[in-house]
């Protein structure tokens, strides 16, 4: 059930109210360019069910990625970057900064009262656009309340095709484009004038990508692309073109970055793209001689280990890779701190600002990153774990070591077998001392989770358990998951 107009309208007012406070007495970061006057400009891209093994940089074999190979060369490539399982709740972590377990509603929802990186931007002096896939409710007042200035997007008060002839809101107005225009250029084509109309001031261009989301079929770039298309007859479409849409994906990330170079911009401008969880079910990938089946919706790494790329010419490191733990709670601390926003110490953020990894400093990097997914916000059927580079350890005890168990079909013993274990059973089982002090510290943070959820959270949950499970739709191209 959606939000009523009436309902979001009186939680948005508790929300502004919230941040013009907390802006007050938030700790201000310092910006972090080097372009003179002129605050640095944020350019951030969410690609959509894109995981780590679907850029060439990474490792990647299948598919080109000839922009994003090169944005890795000049700027920094991430190796553990990690994001929720699926879209509507790495959406609600980028966007607040928070954990999951604090603040997630429902699929599809962003709470009205929460605070974004747009507030904090805007509050900042920045000019703030959002282009591209919502999902986060609230109808066509949601973006400017959530601190967007401008907006053009797919799936914000309904959801029609997306790619070929789509269906978009733009600044209050539905528009449905019937002359072979394509959802991807039109929304990307947004963003570029965005840029030239404030480019004179400081901004903020936020881009979660309609592609490479199925229903997978031809871009304007396949040879069967027909213009008159209304999308695909099946949910998932056909995922030979899933090759296709990788590409065109990255040929429009390269038409924001050309964009920027025209305008005399790239040099001050930070940007950072990262993928929104793994790859699609159906889509299977190589790197090398090793295949990687998707796991969008999975905990596995092929469900949350994604392709993140920051480069930052004016004030960041060059051709560098970097092995420190990066979730998306902390792109809201990131790209604050090179605007020189305030972030009120009332929000409480999870995120940590990986800022100084991008500069080529050591930077103050995570032992850990935190999960907590549920699609509809239930605590039945929730799955939560911690991790480091290695290691996972899920609420249920359940141990892996992820190098040598991507998919997590042999758990490590666990504590009460631990203690039964001799001194050599335990290094013949691969529990070294490091191990296991890496098993107690990923506990503790479990522990610091443990009681975490809010109390109308966990009511409202529980009473969508109780509720008669809604008919399913039928399955059809324009349906969003």
């Amino acid at each position: 059930m959606g939000i009523s107009r009436r309902s979001f309208m009186k939680a948005a007012a508790v929300g502004a109210a919230a941040c013009l406070h907390g802006g007050v007495t938030g700790r201000l970061y310092a910006a972090a360019g080097k372009g003179g006057g002129k605050r640095p400009n944020i350019v951030m891209i969410l690609a959509d069910d894109l995981g780590y093994e679907c850029v060439g940089a990474n490792g990647g074999t299948s598919y080109k990625t000839p922009v994003l190979d090169k944005l890795a060369a000049e700027g920094v490539r991430f190796d553990h970057g990690y994001a929720q399982p699926l879209c509507t709740p790495t959406r609600v972590q980028t966007m607040t900064g928070i954990y999951n377990v604090r603040n997630y509603v429902r699929f599809g929802l962003l709470d009205p009262k929460q605070t974004t990186f747009a507030h904090l931007l805007k509050k900042a002096g920045y000019a703030t656009c959002v282009v591209g896939k919502w999902q986060l409710g609230g109808g066509l007042e949601g973006p400017g309340h959530f601190g967007f200035d401008e907006y053009c997007l797919w799936q914000l008060n309904r959801r029609p095709g997306r790619y070929p002839n789509p269906g978009l809101e733009v600044n209050g107005k539905q528009i449905d484009y019937k002359n072979g225009e394509y959802g991807p250029d039109v929304v990307s084509d947004y963003a570029c004038d965005f840029m030239a109309r404030n480019k004179d001031k400081p901004f903020c261009v936020y881009y979660p990508m309609i592609l490479t989301h199925c229903p997978f079929g031809p871009t304007p770039d396949s040879p069967d692309w027909d213009p008159k298309a209304t999308g695909e007859p099946s949910y998932k479409g056909k995922p030979k073109y899933f090759g296709d849409m990788v590409t065109y994906m990255d040929k429009i990330v390269g038409k924001l970055l050309g964009k920027l170079d025209e305008f005399g911009l790239r040099e001050n401008t930070l940007v950072i793209f990262m993928g929104d969880n793994g790859t699609d079910r159906p889509v299977v990938s190589k790197m090398g001689d090793r295949q990687v089946a998707g796991a969008k919706g999975t905990t596995t790494d092929a469900g949350d280990h994604v392709p993140l790329i920051a480069s930052f010419p004016s004030g960041g490191g060059k051709g560098k890779v970097c092995n420190d733990l990066v979730d998306t709670s902390d792109l809201l601390p990131t790209i604050c701190e090179c605007a020189g926003a305030a972030v009120p110490e009332s929000l409480a953020i999870d995120g940590r600002s990986f800022l100084p990894q991008i500069r080529g400093e050591k930077g103050n990097p995570r032992e850990w990153t935190y999960c907590w997914y549920s699609r509809q916000g239930t605590v039945a059927g929730t799955k939560e774990y911690a991790r480091n580079q290695r290691y996972k350890l899920y609420r249920d005890g359940r141990f892996f070591d992820i190098l040598t168990d991507e998919l997590e079909k042999s758990p490590l013993p666990g504590p009460g077998l631990v203690d039964e274990l001799t001194r050599s059973s335990q290094a013949q089982a691969g529990l070294t001392n490091e191990v296991l002090k890496t098993r107690v510290m990923l506990q503790e943070v479990l522990d610091k989770y443990a009681n975490a959820r809010p109390a109308a959270l966990l009511k409202a949950g529980k009473a969508r358990r109780k509720r008669k499970p809604a008919s399913k739709a039928p399955k059809a191209s324009n349906k969003s998951k």
